[in-house]
């Protein structure tokens, strides 16, 4: 008999964590109970697992010591409160925030860095990487070996299911009185988010650069295990419900093989190439798929030296929550 394993799911009515609960089912993962967990505003809703609809609890009067693993996917704040309870019990946890150091949870991508887990002891806490991060170490990670990185510029455009519900939600509404030719009143977004794109994601610091910038440029270093690798990162929000496409330019050491290039991105997990000549979209290709596609590969206009791509990929599904259930697809073996 399969041995299942009793996991908690913390922010299971948010877009991440229903769709972490969808992918355990969709790949069977060996599940004994299935306890999803929330705040009290969202405690008594349902959400469907395995044909039956499991019931939302709150997650302050959870026993952690209930369960072998536990999924972090609401915010920062509930990680830091509820993170040391259940390492306290033994339990172990995978954590979508960012909240916890890297010291105390090294960020894994399993296509990148996989074999930072084999050091860890129970209870173990690992981070799963913001979905960026996810993207870009998917794709730089088996180029390592073949190209001289000197340099990472990448432009994310970021879909706004990054913010939560209320921000799709904000974006409908904002489409749907533009297009009924109705004033428009921005709530969630300080300004027209629909038929926009703002230059920012989240409030700067004294030097101009946000928080989501700044976590992208420190987890893609550890992720790619260049601690020194020198990287420029901009964020914009997109008028785009699901799925977050990159523009990327890498600064290498030599020039570009654009076949080898080629050849290594075709063969490597988690990402899918497309043909020279056509490039892959996040609303006709990406949303709902569980790889990253990659296009528009090119060297510069006027630099052999420089190679240039074009990213796109699910930022609730293969950003968040596909990694985090590949990490404990990893982690099993050890949990018992």
């Amino acid at each position: 008999m399969t041995q299942t394993f009793d996991i908690a799911v913390i922010g299971a009515t948010g877009t991440v964590g229903e769709t972490l609960v969808q992918i355990l089912e969709e790949l069977d993962f060996p599940v004994g109970t299935l306890h999803l967990l929330a705040s009290s505003e969202s405690a008594g809703a349902s959400v469907p697992f395995r044909g039956k609809n499991v019931r939302v609890r709150e997650v302050d009067e959870f026993d952690f010591s209930k369960v072998q693993l536990a999924f972090f996917a609401a915010g920062p704040a509930v990680t830091l409160s509820f993170a040391p309870r259940a390492t306290a019990a033994g339990c172990s946890l995978i954590d979508l925030s960012g909240a916890l150091p890297a010291e105390q949870a090294p960020q894994v991508v399993p296509e990148a860095n996989a074999h930072v887990l084999d050091g860890l002891r129970k209870p173990f806490q690992v981070g799963s990487p913001s979905p960026c991060a996810t993207h870009l170490a998917v794709v730089l990670a088996p180029l390592r070996g073949l190209l001289g990185i000197q340099r990472v510029s990448v432009t994310a455009s970021l879909a706004v299911s990054a913010q939560g519900r209320e921000a799709v939600s904000e974006l409908a509404r904002q489409t749907a009185e533009l297009l009924n030719v109705r004033p428009l009143e921005p709530k969630f977004f300080d300004r027209q988010m629909a038929f926009n794109l703002l230059a920012q994601v989240g409030t700067p610091d004294a030097q101009g650069h946000t928080a989501l910038e700044k976590r992208l440029v420190h987890e893609l270093r550890v992720l790619l295990d260049l601690p020194l690798l020198k990287i420029s990162a901009t964020c914009v929000q997109a008028p785009v419900f699901f799925g977050d496409s990159l523009s990327v330019s890498l600064q290498l050491a030599g020039p570009v093989d654009l076949g080898a290039v080629n050849r290594v991105l075709e063969s490597a997990p988690g990402i899918e190439l497309v043909e020279e000549g056509d490039y892959p979209t996040a609303v006709g290709d990406a949303v709902g798929q569980d790889v990253v596609y990659v296009g528009r590969v090119r060297a510069g206009i006027d630099d052999p030296a420089e190679l240039n791509l074009w990213l796109t990929s699910d930022n609730v599904r293969k950003g968040a929550a596909l990694n985090a259930v590949q990490l404990a697809q990893l982690l099993i073996k050890d949990l018992a």
